[in-house]
């Protein structure tokens, strides 16, 4: 980790359990080292922060491009670990640098909604995840659960799950329906760690 990421991730860290009673579980299932992908239900703009403030591994976290638009934005989000994607269509060149991440083993974080508070809003999950796992070799999913409102002082839950084994998706080309079969599954498992 270098200077500038060391200085925001602590300085973050530390006002993080300042503001917030933040309660986690399952933090056993995240492996120490190699590649794995993280999805998350998304509730709040500080989901990220709170991601990488929180869990012991380096992470890489996929963000919407507006959160990089001042020097100071784009500065703190590119420093906190988050790299940008544009809205609508996948963008390749956000997964292709996921895919990147994972090569070189490291987590990686994705919000399967696509957008705020999707799973309440009943927004159709994007399959872009699933997509990401399979072309990287077949990396693990680990879904996450979040719950919260992200008021200051208020309490903020985060349950881990047991992993997703995508290795049995492995095929060439890719099959459309193993993508909506794994991201169904994946956002099944997300709901049960929300509404745990």
């Amino acid at each position: 980790m270098n200077f500038w990421r060391s200085l925001v991730v602590n300085g973050s860290r530390i006002i993080g359990h300042l503001i917030y009673r933040i309660k986690i579980t399952g933090l056993e299932n995240i492996p120490e080292e190699g590649p794995v992908l993280l999805c998350s239900n998304h509730i709040h703009a500080l989901d990220s922060v709170a991601y990488v403030i929180h869990l012991k591994r380096m992470l890489y976290v996929m963000a919407k491009e507006e959160l990089f638009k001042t020097k100071f934005k784009s500065w703190f989000m590119t420093n906190m670990g988050c790299f940008p994607v544009k809205r609508g269509p996948a963008s390749e060149e956000a997964i292709q640098k996921a895919i990147q991440y994972l090569n070189e083993g490291n987590m990686v974080a994705i919000y399967p909604e696509g957008t705020r508070n999707g799973l309440a809003k009943g927004v159709k999950p994007k399959k872009g995840a699933a997509l990401i796992a399979i072309k990287a070799g077949g990396v693990p999913i680990i879904p996450m659960g979040i719950s919260g409102t992200f008021k200051p002082f208020t309490k903020i839950t985060m349950h881990v799950g047991k992993p997703i084994d995508t290795s049995t998706y492995q095929r060439d080309p890719i099959n459309p329906r193993d993508l909506i079969t794994l991201t169904n599954h994946l956002m099944e498992e997300i709901k049960k760690l929300v509404d745990n």
